[in-house]
Formats: structure tokens, sequence, C-alpha cells
């Protein structure tokens, strides 16, 4: 049997290095997809309508909820060495890497700071998303696993 602890820290800059590498990714591809599936309008931009709007929140569903829920991480996390475990250190499950990114509009607005402030006031360092999902962001090195055997 193997139990998992962590020693959560805050990780401010690495968090937020994280999420810029993720929206850098989902923003470029939506924008390329727009560009290239969108319709002209009058305000000089391009408006993606009917069946072709569906691909885009299929793929931020993709990237950043099953991505997650699969793997632990986005690709901006496994870039900065974070990963996305449950309070009690178990790995997420897809229901909770949902709860998490729904409330990404929240932490987001006004630059980050409500997601700052939930960070730097809560013991695990979590944000809106992690406190609705029971979910903490760590360092894979902080994950210590020990394995007893009976």
């Amino acid at each position: 049997m193997k139990i998992r602890r962590v020693e959560p820290k805050r990780y401010v800059k690495l968090r937020t290095l994280a999420t810029l590498i993720d929206y850098g990714i989902y923003i470029t591809l939506f924008v390329l997809y727009v560009t290239t599936f969108g319709d002209r309008n009058n305000e000089n931009g391009y408006t993606v309508t009917g069946w072709l709007f569906w691909p885009i929140p299929i793929v931020w569903f993709l990237y950043f909820v099953v991505l997650e829920a699969f793997s632990g991480s986005t690709p901006g996390h496994d870039i900065c060495k974070l990963v996305v475990i449950k309070t009690n250190c178990e790995k997420i499950n897809l229901a909770d890497a949902f709860k998490r990114r729904i409330i990404d509009p929240i932490d987001i607005l006004f630059y980050g700071i409500p997601a700052l402030i939930c960070i730097c006031n809560t013991p695990k360092f979590q944000r809106l998303g992690d406190l609705f999902a029971d979910t903490m962001v760590v360092k894979k090195s902080d994950i210590i696993e020990t394995e007893i055997v009976f």
C-alpha cells in the first residue's frame, strides 16, 4: 500500500506562468480557428455560428478538463512541473477537473486578483476553483510516496 503526502506551497509565479502558457495556447488556437472558419462581421471581426461554434468549447473541455483529469496537469502545468491533486493527495477525476475549470472565469477575472487573494489566504494555497473541487496544485517533486508493507 502506498501512502502519499505533500506539504503544499504557494508557487504563485509558477502557477501564473502555467496559466499564461495554457490560456496562451488555447487563445492562439481559438483565434486561428475563428479567423479560418468564421465569417466577417460589420465590426471588422469574425463570427462563428451554427455547428462551427461547437469545436471551441469542445477543445476547451479536452485541453483543460480531460488532459488535467487523466494526466494531472495541462501542458502549462507540466512545463512548470506542477500537478493537480485532491486535498487528500489522491489523483483527480473528470468531475474534479471540470469543477476546477468551470470557476476559471471568476479566478482569472480582474487579472487573477481573486485567485491570488485565495491562494495567499487559504492553508493549502487554493484558488476558488480548487476550493470548489477540493483540489490543490503542488510541485511534482513535493509529493512524497511511502510504501507500507504488512
